[in-house]
């Protein structure tokens, strides 16, 4: 008795098995059908031909963009990204904060520094280089160093 009811279980599990694989393939023939009632003779090699070149444009085309997005990258380093303002009063006998620092530096940290002197009689404006931060040619003043610093720690 236990063979013939481990025949019938045998035989259930595969009728069951039977109707998944058929409700499987009964889904897959409606997908085909979907994807093949758009036209007729359709030669799906040429379609897959056609999709596998368009997928290499597109990687030549990423390419290209890759390699121009770097020489802008290069480019854009030496513009100015920085920049700082500080005003002051370098003379006692005048009154308000007329004379100014500012900075402009690049990616590197290279630029200039401009810096105006206001007194009663004379504005003088004075321009420095900067290169990698600090001062190339001429030293810089208490204030042109705090503006230089002030620009460098800006997150770009």
């Amino acid at each position: 008795m236990a063979i013939k009811e481990f025949s019938d279980y045998f035989l259930l599990a595969i009728v069951i098995w039977l109707a998944l694989l058929s409700i499987i393939l009964i889904k897959t023939i409606l997908d085909w059908r979907k994807l093949t009632k758009s036209g007729k003779n359709i030669d799906f090699g040429r379609i897959l031909e056609s999709l596998d070149g368009a997928q290499n444009q597109n990687n030549k085309n990423v390419s290209a963009l890759y390699q121009d997005l770097k020489v802008t990258e290069q480019r854009n380093r030496i513009n100015f990204q920085k920049y700082a303002l500080i005003r002051f009063n370098p003379f006692e006998d005048t009154g308000g904060d007329q004379s100014f620092a500012v900075a402009l530096l690049d990616g590197e940290n290279n630029g200039i520094v401009i810096s105006s002197l206001h007194s009663r009689n004379s504005t003088r404006v004075y321009a420095k280089e900067v290169k990698g931060g600090k001062s190339s040619l001429h030293q810089f003043s208490k204030e042109e160093k705090e503006v230089v610093e002030k620009a460098i720690s800006q997150k770009h």
